[in-house]
C-alpha cells in the first residue's frame, strides 16, 4: 500500500505539501467510516490546534480585523440599499465581507464553533482555550465593527438614513420566539460555511460559498450577532437611532444565544455525531477516555 492510501500515514496533502499525522484508526468496525469525512476532520484538527494557540492578544487583534473587514460588506450593503431599495441585492454587496474575512485569515466569532469545538472534543485543546478564543474574538469583532461604524457615519452621512431603517429593523425585533429562529438560523449558516471552506480545496469554490453565505444572511434578514451590531453601531452614531444601548444590549445577548444554538447544535454536534470514529481515533492517540455517548452500543 502506498503511503498516500493509508490514513494513518502521512502522504500528500490536499495542496500538494505533506498530509497532517493522523494516528491509526481503532478497532470500532461497529461505526461507519467515510474516508473524505475522516480526511476534513483531520484539515479540521490542522487547522484548528493553532488558532487554539494564540496568545490574548493575537485573538483579540484577529477578532478587530475581522470586524473591520465585515464592516466594508455593511458599507456594501447601506450603499446598495439606499440605491436599490433592494435587500436581495444589498445582501449580494454584502458578500464583500466574506470575500474580506476569507482572503484576509481574519474570522468572526460564529466561525469558532466547527473548528475549535471539534479541537477541544478531540482532547487536542482546553476548554479554557476554547473559551479565550470565543471572548476575545468576540470582542475584537465588536471593537474593529465599533470603529468602522464611526468611519461609515463621518465618511458617509448620506447613508444615516438607510443605517437607522436598516438597524431598526433588527433591534426592533426585541427578543421573541422569531428573532430567536432568525439567530439559530444564522449560526447554523455561518458553521455551514466553515464545514463547506473545510470540505474543498479550490480556493474558486470557497469564494463561491462565501458569497451564497453572506447573501443568505444579509438578503434573507437573519439575525447575527456581530454583523447586524455593526449595523446598529452605525445607526446610533448618527444619533437618530429610533433604539438605544441598552436595546441592543438586550437584543445582542438575545441573538448571542441564538447563534450558539445555532452553530452548535444544528451544524457542529451533528458533524461530530458523524465523524465519531474518527474523533475516538484521536481521543484514544492522546490517552483520553471515550464518552459512552459515542459508542456503538449507545446507538
Amino acid at each position: 500500500m502506498n503511503p498516500s492510501d493509508d490514513p494513518a500515514v502521512d502522504g500528500p496533502g490536499p495542496a500538494g505539501g505533506p498530509e497532517p499525522t493522523r494516528p491509526a484508526k481503532t478497532v470500532v468496525p461497529e461505526l461507519p467510516r467515510e474516508e473524505i469525512l475522516e480526511r476534513s476532520f483531520d484539515r479540521i484538527l490542522e487547522e484548528g490546534r493553532p488558532r487554539l494557540r494564540r496568545r490574548w492578544i493575537d485573538v483579540v487583534a484577529t477578532g478587530a480585523t475581522g470586524g473591520i473587514e465585515v464592516a466594508f460588506g455593511v458599507l456594501a450593503l447601506l450603499l446598495v440599499e439606499s440605491r436599490t431599495g433592494s435587500q436581495l441585492l444589498g445582501g449580494l454587496a454584502f458578500s464583500v465581507g466574506f470575500i474580506g474575512l476569507l482572503l484576509g485569515h481574519s474570522e468572526l466569532f460564529t466561525e469558532g464553533f466547527l473548528v475549535p469545538v471539534t479541537v477541544v472534543a478531540a482532547g487536542e485543546a482546553r476548554v479554557r482555550d476554547l473559551l479565550r478564543l470565543w471572548v476575545g474574538t468576540l470582542a475584537g469583532n465588536l471593537a474593529g465593527g465599533l470603529l468602522m461604524a464611526y468611519l461609515i457615519d463621518a465618511a458617509f452621512p448620506s447613508l444615516a438614513h438607510q443605517a437607522v431603517v436598516a438597524a431598526a429593523f433588527y433591534i426592533r425585533a426585541g427578543t421573541t420566539a422569531r428573532s430567536f429562529a432568525l439567530a439559530v438560523l444564522a449560526g447554523a449558516a455561518i458553521t455551514l460555511l466553515t464545514r463547506m471552506h473545510q470540505g474543498t480545496d479550490s480556493e474558486l469554490a470557497k469564494l463561491v460559498a462565501s458569497v451564497a453565505i453572506a447573501w443568505v444572511l444579509a438578503g434573507l434578514r437573519l439575525f447575527h450577532s456581530v454583523l447586524d451590531s455593526i449595523l446598529a453601531f452605525t445607526a446610533l452614531g448618527t444619533g437618530h437611532a429610533t433604539f438605544g444601548w441598552g436595546d441592543w444590549l438586550a437584543w445582542f445577548g438575545w441573538v448571542l444565544l441564538g447563534n450558539l444554538t445555532g452553530g452548535l447544535v444544528l451544524t457542529t454536534l451533528l458533524r461530530l455525531v458523524r465523524s465519531r470514529a474518527r474523533l475516538i481515533d484521536h481521543r484514544a492517540a492522546n490517552g483520553l477516555p471515550v464518552p459512552s455517548a459515542l459508542t456503538p452500543g449507545s446507538d
